[in-house]
């Protein structure tokens, strides 16, 4: 291979992942052994003694040509800085943690912007600039580099870096941004929004403290509520959103209060503080009806069927996700009464977390196996896929390594679905899956009746 072959798929392994399957996704191997077959690609020029955060190769390369700093090339066109600040090796060689800050201080200061990046063009759902500051906060989560990008002038309030940054648990590199004086409201609505889907009750409670502001509308149209509501967040959450001012009477974008956010998904613990904390939670219609479904209050619904006999069949158009909600929530008797009041169990959910999942399996993937077991037992479509393609047992696998909620995880549910007929081949390609009670009961003979 010539050279400059090894400098294109050295530059492609070892930058993060453009293909579309997240940048965090792969690893350094494939980069590592181009360089170990060639090793003149280290210092092969400015771009890849960025990439791997060589601080002497860099300065000899700045030193040489005034103009080496800020000048674009390589594999992508872009300047070292940017090179250096997508770099797999930075994300992941914890022994070069140290060349990457004296590297990207020597492009600084031969004139290298802070600021710099590229424009993704393959971006969803649109084309955005990919700073460098969000390869080093968000992808990297360097603190140190962060640090100095700050320092010379990076903006954190591109359209990456505060939706990135707060995934995770580790939020000293958010502190660090946040601490600046630099993130604007804007920006620090967003990352209170992310916060609450990695369901980080620290990190809310700490952006809180700092600033955020829980009555702000995020770029999705949702106060924080909301956000807690829709991603299944426990009491602690709403109970801290409260203290902090939260109004659960103000609406999001399309009208809908967290009041009835809360009637809508099942949430009678939340309607329930909403009251103790003095607060209306007067509901009209369909909204009434979920809030007494939410409370299993059977005698309340039927009253209120019986004045407005239409409601049921209004909830397909106003609530359609209502089963899904209640049993993503757990709450087992809400969705059975909701069942005997005529609720097709095939029924689609449609709000943000979800992938056109029915009722079952939205409680499959939150390990609310009571509810998940009732929906099986009342006839639940066992071979219904989601958008993912998956079957409730294979969303069942699934949830029991990828979901947040895996900490909950239980073959109990699982074994349900088999005894009920569910397809084993639908988990066939997954096995073994690595964790001993799953598999044993995956591999166990009374399933095998399925592969025939």
């Amino acid at each position: 291979m010539e050279l400059a072959d090894a400098v294109a798929a050295f530059t492609e392994a070892a930058i993060v992942s453009l293909d579309g399957s997240g940048y965090g996704a792969g690893d350094v191997a494939r980069a590592q052994a181009v360089l170990a077959a060639h090793p003149a690609v280290a210092q092969a020029d400015v771009f890849t003694a960025a990439i791997l955060g060589n601080e002497d190769a860099v300065r000899r390369f700045v030193e040489a040509d005034a103009l080496a700093a800020t000048r674009t090339g390589g594999r992508y066109g872009w300047d070292p800085l940017t090179y250096l600040c997508f770099s797999r090796f930075l994300r992941e060689d914890a022994a070069r943690p140290g060349g990457f800050v004296g590297a990207a201080r020597v492009l600084l200061a031969h004139g290298a912007s802070a600021k710099t990046g590229f424009h993704e063009e393959g971006h969803q759902p649109s084309p955005c600039f990919e700073s460098a500051l969000y390869g080093a906060a968000a992808i990297a989560k360097h603190l140190e580099l962060t640090r100095l990008l700050l320092e010379h002038g990076a903006d954190p309030n591109d359209e990456e870096t505060p939706y990135h940054v707060p995934e995770g648990y580790e939020n000293d590199v958010m502190k660090l941004l946040v601490t600046s004086g630099r993130v604007g409201k804007k920006a620090l609505t967003t990352m209170l929004a992310r916060k609450h889907d990695w369901h980080d009750y620290d990190g809310v409670a700490w952006l809180l403290a700092h600033g955020a502001d829980p009555n702000e509308v995020s770029a999705w149209g949702r106060r924080a509520l909301h956000q807690a509501l829709e991603r299944d967040n426990a009491m602690r959450f709403v109970d801290l959103l409260l203290d902090h001012g939260a109004d659960p009477t103000l609406a999001k974008a399309d009208g809908t209060s967290a009041v009835a956010l809360a009637a809508r998904s099942g949430r009678a613990d939340a309607l329930d503080l909403f009251a103790r904390r003095g607060f209306a939670v007067t509901l009209e219609g369909v909204d009434a009806l979920l809030a007494a479904c939410a409370r299993a209050g059977e005698a309340a619904a039927r009253a209120l069927l019986a004045k407005e006999p239409a409601l049921v069949g209004a909830l397909a158009t106003t609530a359609p996700s209502a089963l899904a909600d209640f049993a993503s929530a757990g709450n087992t008797a809400g969705v059975a009464l909701l069942l005997d009041l005529g609720v097709d169990p095939a029924g689609r959910a449609s709000r943000p977390g979800m992938h056109d999942d029915t009722a079952l399996h939205a409680a499959l993937w939150r390990a609310r196996h009571d509810a998940a077991k009732l929906l099986i037992a009342r006839g639940a479509p066992l071979e219904a896929t989601n958008a993912r393609g998956q079957t409730p047992l294979a969303y069942a696998v699934r949830a029991c390594f990828d979901s947040e909620w895996s900490r909950a995880r239980s073959t109990e549910t699982i074994e349900a679905l088999l005894a009920a007929g569910a397809d084993v081949r639908a988990v066939a390609g997954a096995l073994p899956t690595g964790w001993a009670p799953l598999d044993a009961l995956l591999s166990d003979p009374r399933w095998r009746r399925s592969e025939v």
